[in-house]
């Protein structure tokens, strides 16, 4: 078993305020479809009212993440999946729910973590 990101950013999602709502109740009955198959470890969005802050080895915090990497919000969940085929229709599914498209990501298998 793999464990696969899907996700998308925040600025993916030009919905209006009723249809927000619904992708809302269609990308959660999406993640209680994946509880029900055993599929899920977690997901969630990224809180955009929450600063960036980078923490370096002697715990100083600076404001903002790192300048040359890609701005991280929106949503995402976290599958563990028996294949990239399974992978890609749960992505689907998230897409259709959240009316727009998902990035697929594979997490590597560190066996020491």
């Amino acid at each position: 078993m793999v464990k696969y990101l899907i996700s998308f950013p925040a600025a993916a999602m030009l919905v209006s305020d009723v249809e927000l709502e619904r992708a809302s109740r269609d990308s959660h009955a999406v993640i209680e479809a994946a509880k029900a198959a055993g599929v899920y470890v977690f997901g969630g969005g990224i809180d955009a009212g929450v600063p960036v802050v980078r923490v370096s080895g002697d715990s100083t915090v600076v404001e903002g993440g790192y300048p040359s990497g890609p701005k991280l919000d929106g949503g995402f969940a976290v599958l563990e999946l028996s294949s990239r085929d399974a992978a890609v229709a749960w992505a689907a599914r998230l897409a259709t729910a959240c009316r727009c498209d998902q990035e697929l990501r594979v997490f590597h298998f560190d066996p020491a973590s």
